[in-house]
């Protein structure tokens, strides 16, 4: 099988794995990772005493979340899970999210892989479409064909590279 058949499916396997990244990268923080799909971002964020004034009353549902704490300091990480190949209009979801809320960093991954963003993303070098952040530092969403058989991203197909 080269696909799963519901997108949740994805949910599980990237929250295990978002989890694992997370920790790596950001020692000394408390990390937790959530399949947060069936809820509005505020409500899940509630749960664990972090307010957003931005994500208040906004419907922003993110598939994957991960929290990072750190005394008072609070970062987020997004997953936006796709079971076909990858659109602009996926694209301009996750970073309406990401330019409201402004995670540390996001991830748009499809078990099908890039699709149409391919051809902008390394043909066109249209990098720049990833780009979001309050101005003062610009962040880039990431891309890439989610691996069913290994559970993880496909680094290779990743973009921009981490």
């Amino acid at each position: 099988m080269n696909n799963v058949r519901l997108e949740e499916e994805l949910y599980e396997p990237m929250r295990l794995w978002l989890e694992r990244y997370v920790k790596d990268r950001y020692k000394g923080y408390d990390v937790i990772a959530v399949d947060a799909h069936a809820e509005r971002l505020d409500r899940v964020l509630a749960k664990y005493n972090i307010v957003n004034e931005m994500a208040n009353g906004v419907d922003i549902q993110i598939d994957v979340l991960a929290i990072a704490k750190k005394n008072t300091m609070v970062k987020l990480f997004f997953i936006e899970a796709k079971k076909t190949q990858l659109t602009l209009r996926d694209l301009g979801q996750l970073w309406a999210y990401c330019k409201l809320v402004v995670p540390e960093e996001a991830f748009l991954m499809s078990s099908l892989g890039l699709g149409s963003l391919k051809k902008l993303l390394n043909a066109f070098r249209r990098e720049d479409l990833l780009d979001f952040g309050d101005g003062k530092k610009i962040k880039k969403m990431k891309i890439a064909k989610w691996d069913i058989r290994t559970n993880a991203p496909d680094m290779m197909s990743m973009v921009p590279k981490i």
